[in-house]
C-alpha cells in the first residue's frame, strides 16, 4: 500500500512538472482523470513547441546584422553538397578555370591583332564599380565568417575542448569535421567570390594591355584552393579567409578611392598590404604543421588537402619574389643610380621618372590568392 502511494505521488510531481511546462509554452497538458487517459506524446510534443518558441524568441532578440550574418537559417543549415551547392562538383571547378585561361588569352592577343601596342580601351566607371564590389563583399565575408566563427567555438567547444583551444580549432579542424555549419556557408561565399575576383584580371588586360603568368596562375590557384577547403573540411581555412578578406577589403577600398580620383598614398600601399597577408599566411602554415605532426590531440582534419595546397603556395610565393625583385629591387637600385649621376642640387627631391611611376603601376597590380 505504501509502495502503491509512493508511486502515486511521484506520478503526480512529474505530471506537475510537465504541466508547467506545458502551460509556459501555452499548450496545457490536459491532467488526467478517471474520464480520459493523459497523453504524454502530447505534453512532449507541447514541450518541444515551447523549447523551439524559446530559441526563435532568442534569435529575434538577436540584434539583426548577428542575426544574419550568422544564425540565420540559411546559414546554420549549411552543407556544402554536390547535388544542393551551386558550383561545387569537379567539373564545374575544371571548367570554369578552363574558361577564364581561353578567355584572357583569347581576349589579349584579339587585342593586340586589333589595335595599336599599349592603346588601352576604355571602360569608364567599371573599374571603380569592380574594387568597390569587392571591398564591400570582403568585408561583409570577413565579418561573417569572424561571428560566425566564434558562435560555432561556442556551440561546439564541448566536443574539443580538452583537446584543442580555440586559436588551436581555428588552425585545426578536428577529425571528422564535416562541410556544413556556420564557417563552411561563408567559406563556400568565398570560394564564389572568386570568380567575381578573376574579372580584375579581363579589366587588367582591357585597360593596361598586359597579361602575366602570375596573373593567371595566381587567380587559378585561388579558385582551385578555395575549392579543396570546401571539398576536404580542410584546416587552416578560418584564418585564411579573415586575413584574405580583411586585405583584400582595404586594397580594394584603396583602389576605388583612386579610381575616383582621389590622391594615393605616397608609398607603396598595395605591397605592404601584401607582404603582411604573406606574412600571415606563412605563420598560420607553420602553426597548421606543429599542430598536426609534433602536438597531441589526433591531428588536423583534410591535411591531405593542406599539404596539396600548401605547394600550390610555395609556388605562388616563388613568382611573387621573383617579380618583387625584378620589379622594385633591381629598378629602385636603378633609379637611385640614375638620380646620383644626375647630380641633383641640395634639398631639392627629384621627381619620379615615367619609367619608375610605370614600373609601380604595375607593382601595384599584383595580388596574393591566400
Amino acid at each position: 500500500m505504501n509502495l502503491t502511494a509512493t508511486a502515486l505521488r511521484t506520478f503526480q510531481s512529474i505530471n506537475s512538472f510537465l504541466s508547467t511546462l506545458c502551460f509556459r509554452a501555452q499548450l496545457i497538458c490536459p491532467t488526467p482523470s478517471s474520464n480520459k487517459t493523459h497523453s504524454w506524446t502530447e505534453c512532449e510534443h507541447s514541450t518541444t513547441t515551447f523549447n523551439g518558441v524559446a530559441t526563435a524568441m532568442m534569435l529575434k532578440a538577436l540584434p539583426p546584422p548577428i542575426y544574419y550574418l550568422s544564425e540565420h537559417p540559411a546559414i546554420v543549415g549549411f552543407r556544402w553538397s554536390h547535388a544542393q551547392s551551386w558550383g561545387s562538383t569537379w567539373s564545374f571547378l575544371f571548367t570554369s578555370i578552363a574558361s577564364y585561361l581561353f578567355l584572357s588569352l583569347f581576349l589579349h592577343l584579339s587585342l593586340s591583332l586589333l589595335l595599336r601596342r599599349h592603346r588601352p580601351v576604355p571602360l569608364g566607371p567599371i573599374p571603380a564599380i569592380h574594387s568597390l564590389s569587392m571591398s564591400l563583399i570582403s568585408a561583409t565575408i570577413f565579418s561573417g565568417i569572424l561571428i560566425s566563427s566564434a558562435a560555432e567555438i561556442r556551440d561546439t567547444r564541448w566536443f574539443w575542448r580538452r583537446s584543442k583551444t580555440p586559436l588551436q580549432w581555428l588552425l585545426c579542424f578536428p577529425l571528422g569535421t564535416r562541410p556544413s555549419g556556420r564557417v563552411f556557408f561563408w567559406s563556400y561565399v568565398y570560394y564564389l567570390s572568386r570568380f567575381l575576383h578573376m574579372l580584375r584580371t579581363i579589366i587588367t588586360i582591357l585597360r593596361r594591355r598586359r597579361l602575366s603568368f602570375f596573373h593567371l596562375f595566381n587567380h587559378s590557384i585561388s579558385a582551385f584552393g578555395s575549392f579543396l577547403w570546401l571539398e576536404f573540411s580542410q584546416s587552416f581555412q578560418v584564418l585564411a579567409i579573415l586575413f584574405t578578406t580583411l586585405v583584400y577589403a582595404v586594397v580594394y577600398g584603396y583602389r576605388f578611392w583612386t579610381a575616383i580620383g582621389l590622391r594615393g598614398a605616397c608609398f607603396p600601399f598595395v605591397l605592404s598590404c601584401q607582404v603582411l597577408l604573406l606574412g600571415c599566411n606563412v605563420a598560420c602554415h607553420v602553426g597548421v604543421f606543429l599542430l598536426h605532426f609534433f602536438l597531441k590531440g589526433g591531428g588536423c582534419n583534410g591535411i591531405g588537402a593542406w599539404v596539396f595546397n600548401s605547394v600550390l603556395n610555395f609556388a605562388v610565393l616563388m613568382l611573387f619574389l621573383n617579380f618583387y625583385v625584378r620589379m622594385y629591387v633591381f629598378k629602385k637600385r636603378k633609379v637611385e643610380s640614375v638620380n646620383q649621376n644626375q647630380a641633383t642640387p641640395p634639398l631639392v627631391t627629384p621627381k619620379l621618372s615615367s619609367t619608375n611611376t610605370r614600373n609601380r603601376s604595375k607593382y601595384e597590380e599584383i595580388e596574393l590568392p591566400f
